[in-house]
């Protein structure tokens, strides 16, 4: 029986996670399988990947063969670097604790780059949020001006609008003044003229 090392999908529609599992070749990609030995999840960034370290490196040494993607996901994980390792020390090339030190250095620094790109990647996360907000805050501001010279403009219209109805009734009341001086004099001379006679007479 050739035992594969491979991915099963699960998740929904547009959002699939994975399940790493022992499963003989002949198996359909969802169907019976071995063993489970891990989860894969590549929709966060960077991916999320939990696997049995101690399952993964046995199922590899009895000589399982792994897909391509789950392939690159246990080398990410240090189990071929761990499988390197141990064949050296079968060979007598190191023991044990030397194998184990080089590995732990190797982890080390894998971890330190995993790291580092996490931060990287939050940094430009944030840098991006802090953009967004000052794009829209501009675009806030120009609407709040733009709102303010129309409502601007719409006063001044109706303030020109209203101005000659106050001019057209201002008009007569100007015409009724001017037409009170006329009046008295034309009253103050008829009320003369009788005086000016008794005095001739």
């Amino acid at each position: 029986m050739a035992t594969k090392i491979r991915l099963q999908r699960h998740g929904r529609k547009n959002y699939a996670y994975y399940h790493v599992v022992i499963a003989d070749s002949r198996a359909p990609r969802d169907g019976k399988f071995i063993e489970r030995i891990g989860t894969y999840n590549p929709n966060t960034n960077p991916a999320s990947i939990e696997i049995n370290f101690e399952k993964a490196l046995k199922w590899v040494q009895t000589g399982a063969q792994p897909t391509d993607t789950v392939r690159n996901i246990l080398s990410d994980e240090g189990v071929y670097m761990m499988k390197h390792l141990l064949g050296g020390v079968t060979k007598g090339a190191f023991d044990e604790a030397e194998a184990q030190k080089r590995f732990e250095a190797w982890k080390s620094s894998k971890t330190t780059a995993i790291e580092t790109t996490k931060t990287k990647l939050t940094a430009k996360e944030e840098a991006a949020k802090k953009k967004r907000a000052q794009e829209e805050a501009d675009k806030n501001k120009e609407k709040a001006a733009a709102i303010a010279a129309k409502k601007a403009k719409e006063l001044e219209a109706s303030l020109k609008q209203d101005a000659p109805e106050v001019e057209a009734e201002a008009a007569p009341e100007e015409e009724t003044v001017t037409e009170t001086p006329v009046a008295t004099a034309e009253v103050a001379e008829v009320e003369d003229a009788p005086v000016e006679e008794k005095a001739a007479e």
